[in-house]
């Protein structure tokens, strides 16, 4: 077992957490983060500490230690595969959870999960702890109980009142001069009152979303925020992008979210592959940019920055965007960790036309978005 490059490592370590990932054990981004640093910590010519270092920073729990090792033997040490054991994990750790419709909602449910009694969740976690719990650590009920959170939150969030005053026929100020106008009209007789008041301003909102396997820990929430803001919001496009850019906003329908997600799944190919950013946003400028453009229009992506793509062309692409839309914010996943630092070729070249960066790995960080929409 040889050390290799910086990259040739990193690569082999974002291999191992996705064999794990696929096969049920919950490793997230900020695993694979620890995990990096924990080998910059030891000899990677020894296989024990290499062993013991990932074990220890990927939180792999004690039942899923056979899978851990077949899967080691098979990524580090170059073995011939073999069939790994089966798992039997406890309820956190057993997946992939699979999106199911329960006659109210569309719930994150494991593909062997039975129903709580009386439709309780089971797994319940406190909602002002829950809010800070990155979406990585959540289990199947925690997303679930998130989901229902983030479809209380549009709503309020998403829209308000302008400043300025208009006409209107119900309720609202007084408008004397137009009343006195009106009266003219009658030889003096107030017949009516005419009134102002401030109408509800919803935004312009284009959300782009990052498909690509380095977010499949968001994912789901994030499209939950897309459900919400549908419902919330009359002017948001939907977006999903990986090595190619695909409008959603068709596809996404609030009151069947079972069958959006089945849509979702088989029209947005290359899902959980890899990422182009400057190309997809270079596709979006060609073809919908001119019909959404505008001042007023916000254009949120929801990505990790870990771009395969040339960073130059996502540096012009993202240049020509901020000069025909009113605000860019960017989130990413990675930017709930502290030691996050954007300094990777995609994000160097998209931060200067970006106008606010921000985490997206909490429910916490997704309020901060809906009151910056608002």
């Amino acid at each position: 077992m040889d050390g290799g490059s910086d990259r040739d490592l990193a690569a082999r370590l974002a291999q191992f957490a996705a064999a794990l990932r696929a096969r049920g054990v919950r490793v997230g981004l900020g695993d694979e983060l620890d995990g990096a640093a924990a080998l910059a910590l030891v000899d990677l010519l020894d296989r024990a500490e290499v062993h013991r270092a990932l074990r220890i920073a990927l939180k792999i729990p004690r039942d899923a230690w056979a899978l851990f090792d077949a899967l080691f033997e098979a990524i580090w040490d170059g073995a011939p595969p073999r069939d790994p054991p089966r798992l039997d994990l406890p309820r956190d750790h057993r997946g992939p959870a699979q999106w199911r419709w329960d006659g109210e909602r569309v719930r994150l449910a494991l593909a062997d999960e039975d129903e709580a009694p009386d439709g309780a969740t089971p797994g319940y976690s406190d909602e002002p702890m829950l809010r800070r719990k990155p979406f990585d650590r959540c289990s199947a009920a925690e997303i679930a109980t998130l989901e229902r959170m983030l479809r209380r939150l549009a709503p309020r969030l998403a829209a308000r009142r302008t400043r300025r005053l208009v006409p209107v026929r119900t309720r609202g100020h007084v408008d004397l001069r137009r009343s006195l106008r009106h009266a003219l009209r009658s030889e003096g007789d107030l017949v009516r009152l005419a009134r102002r008041d401030r109408p509800i301003e919803t935004p312009s909102l284009v959300v782009l979303y990052d498909t690509s396997g380095s977010m499949d820990a968001h994912t789901r929430l994030l499209l939950a925020l897309g459900f919400a803001l549908r419902r919330a919001i009359r002017k948001v496009e939907l977006f999903a992008f990986n090595t190619a850019l695909v409008p959603v906003t068709r596809l996404v329908e609030p009151a069947e979210e079972d069958r959006t997600l089945a849509r979702l799944a088989a029209s947005v190919p290359d899902w959980s592959g890899g990422t182009r950013i400057g190309a997809c946003l270079e596709a979006f400028n060609a073809h919908h940019l001119d019909r959404m453009a505008g001042r007023r229009t916000t254009v949120v992506i929801l990505s990790d920055g870990l771009d395969h793509g040339d960073a130059a062309a996502l540096g012009r692409a993202m240049r020509a965007l901020r000069e025909r839309v009113g605000r860019v914010i960017w989130l990413n996943p990675l930017a709930g960790d502290p030691r996050y630092r954007p300094e990777t070729d995609g994000m160097r070249a998209a931060l200067p036309y970006v106008d606010h960066f921000g985490p997206a790995h909490n429910l916490e960080a997704l309020e901060a978005l809906l009151r910056l929409v608002r």
